[in-house]
């Protein structure tokens, strides 16, 4: 199968283990100039932003009608996934390919530094955005693996995204005082490491019994730092997602320190319910689910153009951002059939 071929090249740059194209890479950019040769190859007029975002158009019957984009990003975390963002940009070039000239131009598009290793993440989409649309696209379709194990455990191949989930990122420190290891007795210690693990242990227990919720302390920094010191102050990152803002804020309220909020982005209704449709008439599972990772698709609805998300069912316990991330080739080859068939109902002019 042509799409798992291309993953296979592009998951070999950089080296291994895992997929090593972080953003604003050499790496990433290698990336970007491999799929331009193969929108070439396809007929595509290929063509790269200012931000460096590139885009393969096939020029549709009606050129001044609103394009259609379909697309996702190339780079990486280190050690990454073989799918995660590539399949949307290689299954897009697929669903394009096979389909052909169409009244509306069709746009597949590869966003630049959508992972955020080093920063904010979505670099590329953003800019676009910020920048403005000489016209706004008629939709945004974005192909993505799940990265999470719902479709697995549900039996689905598929799924239909309802929103990008809202999320909340800061940190919080915690004060305590300092003394000397083997000298304090624990009654007076004032442990700045044992309050801040008393606190993971709240932000747990509210994100677990908050239904769609999740919360992640990825990094902890104690100070002083030394292993015959009380610690006297934890410094500890907060990530906190729900579905839904309610959620998102009834998570929050456990965690003493402001945090800044990015609310949850619902998906459009037009071309939601083309992918809704399609997987019906398959007889596929009905499976519906918001994202809780974050992704281009949420930049653009935010920027107001209509925009659906199609999970392909991630394997491996929907293990993701690893080495070990896995999707079947049957679900591949059956997400970028899906794709092909909502581009063309959404390429055509209503009547």
């Amino acid at each position: 199968m042509r799409v798992l071929e291309r993953l296979d090249e592009l998951y070999a740059i950089g080296g291994g283990p895992g997929a090593n194209r972080l953003g604003g890479s050499a790496e990433e950019d290698e990336a970007h100039e491999r799929v331009a040769a193969w929108m070439r190859e396809a007929g595509l007029d290929v063509d790269v932003d200012d931000a460096g975002n590139l885009f393969g158009r096939l020029r549709g019957r009606r050129r001044e009608l609103p394009e259609v984009w379909t697309g996702s990003h190339l780079d990486s975390v280190p050690r990454g996934g073989r799918f995660d963002g590539a399949l949307g940009v290689v299954g897009a070039l697929e669903a394009v390919e096979r389909l052909g000239s169409r009244e509306r131009t069709l746009a597949v598009v590869a966003f630049r530094e959508e992972e955020g290793c080093t920063g904010r993440g979505c670099v590329g989409s953003r800019a676009l955005c910020s920048a403005g649309f000489e016209m706004l696209p008629a939709a945004f379709l974005e192909l993505h693996v799940e990265q999470g194990p719902q479709l697995e455990t549900a039996g689905a191949p598929l799924g239909v995204v309802t929103a990008i989930a809202a999320s909340a990122r800061g940190q919080v420190i915690v004060e305590g005082r300092e003394g000397h290891a083997g000298t304090t007795p624990m009654s007076v210690r004032d442990d700045a490491m044992v309050a801040a693990a008393e606190l993971v242990l709240r932000l747990r227990d509210a994100a677990a019994t908050a239904e769609g919720a999740v919360a992640t302390v990825g990094q902890v920094t104690a100070e002083p730092g030394v292993t015959n010191v009380i610690p006297s102050r934890v410094l500890l990152s907060v990530d906190v997602r729900a579905q839904d803002d309610a959620t998102l804020e009834e998570v929050c309220r456990v965690v003493p320190a402001e945090l800044s909020r990015t609310a949850a982005v619902p998906m459009a209704p037009r071309p939601t319910r083309v992918l809704r449709e399609e997987l019906a008439r398959r007889g596929l599972p009905p499976r519906e689910l918001a994202s809780g990772a974050g992704h281009d698709a949420g930049v653009l609805a935010a920027a107001g153009v209509p925009t659906a998300m199609l999970f392909v069912r991630s394997l491996n316990g929907g293990i993701s951002h690893s080495a070990e991330e896995c999707s079947s080739p049957e679900d591949v080859e059956l997400g970028v059939d899906v794709l092909a068939v909502a581009l063309e109902r959404l390429a055509a002019v209503e009547k």
